[in-house]
């Protein structure tokens, strides 16, 4: 029974329904069916039985003495009742008639043989002498108990009770089975319409539930499956959030190891450069040249321009570093101008030639990533003027609607990437600087070149 179960449970709403419904709809149309065609047999048969009953009670009524006597019916009329019954319309239908008396006598029969008998009342004709009239319908082959007809089928049997004019009671009763050839055949074709309307009906109705149920059972499975697809995306980008949040927050922390390193190697760079000269510049102050008002005017001269050589050098390389490290205005511009500005600036230190192409202009990005760009291609180029002499240079964007994507390459001889220092702040500060806004860096090298590339996605970029 659970296998049963089992596998009931394991059909899809359709077929669950077609398998139940199917199952129900026989039953009901079976019990319908029975209930319908047994109601209208017996109204069709109580109807014929009730007008045949009350055209015999016309004809013979007349014939009958006073039946509240207990004396035999005369031999008048026992003649007038047998003309009657065996002439005419009655001859033609009736194939029996028996009239009873309360008692159980039998004043009248078509059997000579049990005129005057006295035969205990059945059901029937108890029900009779009680006021109501009994019909039955016989079409089967089935001997009559008592030998009241032969074998003749099928008939209408009734039981007819015929009342005292003045009081209304009941005085005898008469008993009487007609041919039902008609009847019969009208009961059948009445079954058969009622069976075929029936089976119409209610296989219409089934038909037209199982085509609304499929439907609907076909949009379910549909949204199931659509439901289950999104639910696997969602997985999957569960996963990815996952380990791009694991991403972003190691790169956050390297970022800020990367920053330490940063401004240390700018003090360094302060430290050994301008302020190396502006201290030398200070000590010639105090030299005896500058000092002595003594001195020859020449070597005066002399000494202040030295020290004025020496500060200019120093606030050129103050500016020098103060270029790298201030980004120019790239909150509103597009992003080819920004390519543009980041390349001019190269193209104005080192007077190298740099090819730049450009897809298509997006706007729709966050002052970080306007950033992450503009610092990816200034070091992106710096790296390959250090270690290709800007062989070649070519800075590539191209967008296909759903990231961005920026290759800045040379014709250099590569290098080895896992060769490179983790101490140092260029190829490394890139990735972790393009990681921590949830992008890719990648590095492809070999023999005829170098090519660097960031990608970021464009959905949520605006808010990053």
């Amino acid at each position: 029974m659970s296998a049963l179960v089992l596998a009931f449970n394991a059909l899809s709403l359709a077929k669950q329904f077609v398998v139940a419904g199917g199952m129900v709809t026989l039953v009901a149309m079976f019990a319908v069916g029975v209930f319908v065609t047994d109601f209208i047999s017996h109204a069709v048969t109580q109807n014929t039985a009730a007008a045949t009953a009350l055209y015999v009670d016309s004809v013979i009524a007349p014939i009958l003495p006073d039946m509240t006597s207990t004396q035999p019916l005369d031999e008048a009329v026992e003649r007038a009742l047998d003309e009657t019954l065996s002439q005419g319309a009655l001859a033609n239908r009736l194939l029996s008639f028996r009239l009873w008396r309360g008692d159980g006598t039998v004043l009248y029969s078509n059997d000579k043989s049990i005129m005057g008998k006295v035969i205990p009342p059945d059901n029937d004709l108890r029900h009779a002498f009680s006021g109501n009239m009994v019909a039955e319908f016989e079409h089967d082959d089935d001997e009559d108990p008592r030998g009241a007809v032969a074998s003749e089928k099928p008939i209408l049997e009734i039981y007819n009770p015929i009342y005292q004019p003045w009081s209304g009671e009941v005085v005898a009763v008469a008993e009487f089975y007609e041919r039902a050839d008609e009847l019969n055949a009208s009961l059948g074709s009445a079954r058969i319409k009622t069976w075929l309307v029936i089976m119409v009906s209610t296989l219409s109705f089934f038909v037209i539930l199982s085509l609304i149920v499929l439907r609907g059972s076909r949009t379910i499975e549909d949204q199931k499956t659509t439901l289950n697809d999104s639910v696997d995306e969602l997985g999957e980008l569960l996963v990815q959030n996952r380990d791009l949040a694991g991403r972003v927050q190691r790169a956050s922390q390297r970022t800020t190891a990367l920053n330490e390193r940063f401004l240390r190697r700018v003090g360094a760079d302060l430290h050994d450069g301008p302020i190396q000269l502006m201290s030398y510049a200070s000590m010639r102050i105090d030299s005896p040249n500058v000092r002595d008002c003594r001195r020859p005017a020449p070597d005066r001269l002399e000494e202040i321009d030295t020290i004025k050589q020496s500060l200019d050098e120093a606030i050129r390389e103050v500016r020098a570093i103060c270029r790298g490290l201030v980004l120019p205005d790239v909150e509103n511009a597009p992003l080819d101008e920004l390519l543009e500005r980041a390349v001019s600036g190269y193209r104005s230190r080192t007077g190298a030639g740099v090819e730049i192409v450009s897809g298509c202009s997006i706007s729709k990005l966050s002052p970080s990533a306007r950033i992450c760009v503009y610092r990816f291609v200034q070091e992106a180029l710096n790296n390959s003027w250090k270690h290709a002499g800007g062989k070649g240079q070519r800075v590539e964007q191209w967008s296909d609607g759903q990231s961005l994507t920026v290759a800045v390459s040379d014709q250099g001889p590569g290098f080895d990437p896992t060769r490179t220092s983790s101490g140092g702040l260029g190829l490394l500060g890139l990735k972790e600087r393009i990681e921590s806004i949830g992008g890719r860096f990648d590095i492809a090298t070999s023999s005829a070149g170098t090519k660097l590339t960031m990608q970021l996605e464009l959905d949520g970029m605006e808010a990053i």
